[in-house]
């Protein structure tokens, strides 16, 4: 399909047409790829506990490894739509607040799943009376997947478009508020899967198993994860199109990412300071 690029040449545009279902019983309902991509996030989270046990990372017997996954499971879920209802869609919570259990309608904030957690981990220290610090560089690696798999369940939905561009691999994506003659895009949610989810995988991975625990000190992992984070989805966004209005000039993904950014070097500091150690 043609269509006309924002220099007003003739460009030829993959027109984004897939469906947001694997299997669809009606109209609204059936099995969603948003669905599976929570699904398979999870058990990588799951399998991820399990795996850093075997090898002597994890201090979590299966009882209390259940206990860390259901915990974990609640706090994103949870977070992430509290967060998305008080961050991005603040009118409709207050106008009816039941409307922060409709899961299935979507609307999940990363932020807020960040937030959900750390409390998470917070209540779970305080049941296996783990030190806090150590809880918390271990919580942190195990979401990324999920976010991973979360953007790629976006693109296949096609939400969350990015800013109209003319490269090469801009993506149609047809929808009301994409306004005539249909423009094409940057596919975002492929690059915030790329950075938000791969790239921080790999660089929490290898963070958790190259040198020694003892010589780490607890907790800066998970700080260099919410600071890593912040910086990647503010790179996100710069070619994002905000889906809410803006604040300060800045959209809601940058403006929230630099309270992260912030909480991310402090926790670094308290990090170092409570262990008296350098960064290895």
């Amino acid at each position: 399909m043609f269509a006309q690029t924002p220099n007003n040449q003739p460009s030829e545009f993959w027109v984004h047409d897939l469906s947001p279902f694997i299997i669809q019983f009606s109209e609204n309902f059936g099995i969603r790829w948003y669905g599976l991509a929570y699904v398979l996030g999870f058990l990588a989270a799951y399998w991820l506990l399990a795996y850093y046990y075997k090898k002597g990372r994890s201090p979590w017997d299966a009882d209390q490894r259940a206990t860390a996954f259901w915990a974990i499971f609640i706090g994103v879920v949870l977070g992430g739509r509290l967060g998305y209802m008080l961050l991005y869609d603040l009118h409709s919570f207050f106008r009816n607040p039941l409307i922060v259990f409709r899961i299935w309608e979507g609307g999940m904030a990363s932020h807020g799943g960040f937030v959900g957690c750390l409390l998470a981990g917070l209540w779970f220290t305080r049941r296996t009376r783990t030190p806090f610090l150590k809880t918390a560089d271990i919580f942190c690696t195990l979401p990324l997947p999920g976010i991973f798999l979360g953007r790629i369940a976006n693109f296949i939905n096609g939400e969350l478009w990015g800013k109209v561009t003319d490269v090469p691999w801009a993506v149609i994506f047809p929808s009301p508020s994409n306004p005539l003659p249909l423009s094409p895009r940057h596919p975002s949610q492929l690059y915030e899967a790329a950075l938000e989810g791969l790239l921080l995988c790999l660089y929490t991975q290898i963070r958790f198993w190259t040198g020694k625990p003892e010589k780490r000190a607890e907790g800066q992992l998970c700080g260099e994860l919410f600071l890593a984070y912040a910086l990647v989805r503010i790179l996100g966004e710069t070619f994002r199109e905000p889906d809410a209005s803006l604040i300060l000039g800045l959209s809601r993904g940058i403006f929230y990412s630099l309270f992260l950014a912030v909480g991310g070097i402090a926790m670094i500091f308290w990090a170092r300071q409570l262990a008296g150690k350098t960064l290895n």
